[in-house]
């Protein structure tokens, strides 16, 4: 009986320390044109997504001009805080930057203006990070429209943008490179974010095009964060537009998630291979009126520690 008793209790264990490993996620987002702060929400099986803290902002903007947080996109740093950029204005040349290490208590926030030189530039828009393991430093990249450049793909609709992608590193968020283009598909283009897959880098970015409208995801590689970027790829999303990607890799197959801005919801694709995609539109649920922000995995662990201090919608 009481070997018994003593297996029992040894399978519970193991069964609850696996059970506690078991990833969680949260959604960084938005919501109306991005005035009232960072919202977010959870999900335990990255498909059903409900809003924390009753779907109310935990952080106020405070920096830039138009003081907005649009675009908060957040990841973990090899410091072992949470560091987070985000668009603070429709016509602006510098992003918002906090840092935080229970993603509930922010640091001060600053603006870092890494368009500043570039006194035509129109915007920076959708800004995202990503950390360099290996050279212990990290990547924000962003699109900015600057007249003049790439004629080529120069048109009069959406206000004439014609954006690029641009990067800066950083060690400390104190010291900045300047800015350059990481990426020149050919075509106006935003709203990049990119993961490593184990052999190289993945790009996630939107094709802006306008005339004739494309405005839909597609992909690209590279063995370097900071490029140089194969060719992009045929469109991974449907005949609908979509913008703001974020992914996730769970249990080895990748998870797009994007905003169906026109149709004011939210839409998701997946795959095995980064090659042939499949809508799971039908398959999820996300809060009302969320506009994009960032997916990322966290422990149950901590899901719970933010639980306890934002209340459960």
């Amino acid at each position: 009986m009481i070997k018994k008793i003593l297996f029992v209790l040894i399978i519970a264990t193991a069964f609850t320390s696996c059970k506690a490993q078991e990833p969680a996620y949260l959604f960084t987002y938005f919501k109306g044109n991005g005035e009232d702060g960072l919202h977010l929400a959870y999900s335990t099986d990255a498909l059903n997504w409900k809003s924390l803290n009753n779907d109310k902002s935990i952080l106020t903007p405070e920096v830039g001009e138009q003081k907005l947080m649009r675009d908060p996109a957040v990841i973990l740093g090899g410091d072992g805080n949470y560091h987070m950029v985000w668009t603070t204005g429709w016509t602006e040349r510098g992003i918002g930057y906090a840092s935080s290490e229970d993603l509930v208590n922010w640091s001060e926030q600053q603006l870092i203006p890494v368009m500043q030189h570039e006194e035509t530039a129109r915007n920076c828009w959708a800004p995202e990070i990503t950390y360099d393991a290996k050279n212990d430093q990290y990547m924000i990249y962003w699109a900015t429209t600057i007249p003049g450049l790439f004629p080529e793909t120069q048109s009069k609709a959406d206000d004439g943008y014609n954006h690029r992608m641009y990067y800066t590193l950083t060690k400390d968020f104190k010291d900045f490179t300047k800015a350059k283009v990481l990426y020149d598909p050919d075509f106006n283009s935003i709203d990049a974010t990119i993961q490593w897959d184990g052999e190289q880098y993945v790009m996630f970015l939107k094709d802006e095009t306008r005339e004739p409208a494309r405005k839909n995801l597609k992909v690209a590689f590279s063995e370097n964060l900071t490029g140089p970027y194969s060719e992009a790829s045929e469109p991974i999303t449907g005949n609908y537009w979509a913008e703001g990607p974020t992914a996730l890799n769970v249990n080895g197959k990748w998870i797009v998630y994007f905003d169906k801005y026109t149709d004011h919801q939210y839409g998701a694709v997946m795959s095995e291979d980064l090659k042939n995609w499949t809508d799971i539109s039908d398959k999820i649920t996300f809060p009302d009126g969320i506009r994009h922000g960032t997916a990322i995995q966290v422990s149950t662990a901590e899901l719970k520690q933010i639980q306890e201090v934002l209340v459960i919608d």
